[in-house]
């Protein structure tokens, strides 16, 4: 007769829950792919387009070249992706500048100018300005890319604000033609002389955005311009 006691059954085995073998977890993946984009525009601003590769992005994260391939099939789509994540972080909301208005509208206006200026002199506009300019010679579609995703909304926005609220009615065509005059005038002096290296005083910025405004405003109420918008 058999005295031992019956053996135990063995425990199930545990199933794994979440991601497979070596694959991170879904936050994980999600900060390293922004980390990829990150390093690869800065690359592609030190380096240029044809001096950055897969191999030296790779290389310099510590990622794996198959991992990024999985992601983006070849290097334009990595640096497109790259160029929209740097638009969207640079962009100022519509809803933003909207709070900036007021009854008065050379006070609006100075208002808008000024955040705008202070947001292409940060150093994400200040990127993306120098590489957009250095691409778009061989690439011409970035600089059109750029204008439509960065530069549009925000031309839209003026364009509304001066069809709502100028003294004297304009059609919408003229209302653009102001907008990207006021941009122009006021947003592209500062923009480009930084682009250039130019050192600007942010108190001359402050001074030349309310002069400018002033210089914008005649100019646009006087009759002669307001007759050529018609």
């Amino acid at each position: 007769m058999n005295n031992k006691a019956p053996l135990p059954e063995a425990a199930p085995t545990a199933r794994r829950v979440g991601p497979g073998p070596g694959r991170p977890p879904r936050g994980q993946a999600q900060q390293r792919e922004q980390e990829l984009l990150e390093t690869a525009l800065d690359l592609f601003l030190i380096h240029g387009y044809e001096g950055t590769s897969i191999e030296k992005i790779a290389a310099t994260l510590g990622m794996a070249k198959r991992t990024i391939y999985a992601l983006y099939p070849d290097k334009k789509a990595l640096f497109m992706a790259s160029l929209q994540r740097a638009i969207n972080e640079w962009i100022v909301p519509i809803e933003e500048l909207r709070e900036l208005e007021c009854d008065d509208l050379a006070e609006t206006l100075t208002r808008i100018g000024q955040r705008l200026v202070d947001n292409v002199l940060t150093p994400q506009g200040i990127r993306l300005m120098r590489i957009t300019n250095a691409e778009s010679g061989r690439m011409p579609e970035i600089s059109a890319y750029t204008y439509e995703q960065g530069t549009g909304p925000t031309l839209a926005y003026l364009t509304e604000l001066f069809t709502r609220r100028t003294d004297s009615p304009v059609a919408e065509a003229a209302s653009r033609e102001v907008a990207l005059a006021f941009l122009y005038l006021i947003v592209s002096g500062p923009a480009n002389m930084t682009a250039w290296g130019i050192a600007v005083d942010p108190g001359d910025i402050q001074r030349r955005i309310r002069f400018s405004v002033q210089l914008f405003l005649n100019g646009f109420r006087a009759e002669s311009t307001l007759k050529a918008l018609r």
